[in-house]
């Protein structure tokens, strides 16, 4: 059984893949997979349906999510497997499953498998851990769930932990010289972060060791005019320093 939440959120058994078409019932699926083993609070549940415009049947109606999905499980799932996972814990609810049958969990233990690598300078084991969990990744967290202002912070650092593990796969490579191989997850990276300065300074100079000095050139001018025409801004040191390296170096 795996809970997916890295892109559309899906529970898997075998062949079998599940995902609640009810809104709501999607949203408490999802915060329960976020707070996995740990007790989500009745109350937790209604923030995140209602926020401040929480209506009179609230409980009721959060606990009849509950029970929909419990319901859906043993449908879908088998009632052996529909009937263990869901468990009622007071003040709330415990979705208990295995960590390792969660993307989630997978992604955050071969990026910090990556952040051990870094912390002693083994530059090929960080690119190996930090590539094997970005693989995790299928789309952007939750992505077919209507994220209240609870779920939503749990995409934002789960974002942030996506982005700050690309960074360390890029400077583990670059370390390696692997410029070539770069390349094409660069220009993924800075179509999918446009103003990320530190990417495209890395694209420049991926570009430039790989002996394309034209086109390293010529990704500084599109980010350059980017940064003008869509923030007024000037390039920042990184970006500069990149194409100084550029120009300095032999055609």
């Amino acid at each position: 059984m795996e809970f997916k939440a890295l892109g559309p959120i899906e529970v898997v058994n075998d062949r079998l893949v599940y995902t609640p078409s009810a809104p709501k019932v999607k949203q408490v699926l999802a915060l329960l997979v976020m707070r996995t083993n740990q007790i989500v609070r009745l109350e937790s549940i209604i923030d995140e349906l209602w926020g401040d415009h929480a209506p009179r049947t609230a409980v009721t109606t959060a606990q009849t999510y509950i029970y929909q999905l419990r319901k859906d499980f043993v449908v879908e799932l088998g009632e052996e497997l529909g009937e263990r996972f869901i468990v009622t814990t007071p003040p709330g609810y415990v979705l208990s499953v295995p960590e390792d049958s969660l993307d989630i969990r997978v992604f955050e233990q071969l990026a910090d498998r990556a952040h051990a690598c870094t912390a002693v300078g083994d530059a090929e084991g960080t690119a190996r851990w930090a590539k094997a969990a970005l693989q995790v990744w299928r789309g952007a967290p939750l992505a077919d769930v209507p994220c209240g202002r609870v779920l939503q912070d749990y995409v934002s650092n789960l974002e942030e932990k996506r982005v700050s593990t690309q960074e360390l796969y890029v400077r583990a490579a670059m370390n390696l010289e692997r410029y070539r191989d770069l390349i094409t997850d660069l220009r993924s990276l800075v179509m999918e972060y446009p103003f990320n300065e530190w990417l495209h300074a890395q694209l420049v100079l991926a570009l430039n060791k790989a002996g394309r000095r034209v086109d390293a050139l010529h990704a500084y001018q599109k980010v350059r005019t980017l940064l003008r025409d869509e923030l007024g801004l000037d390039p920042s040191h990184d970006l500069q320093h990149a194409q100084q390296e550029v120009l300095r170096s032999s055609p």
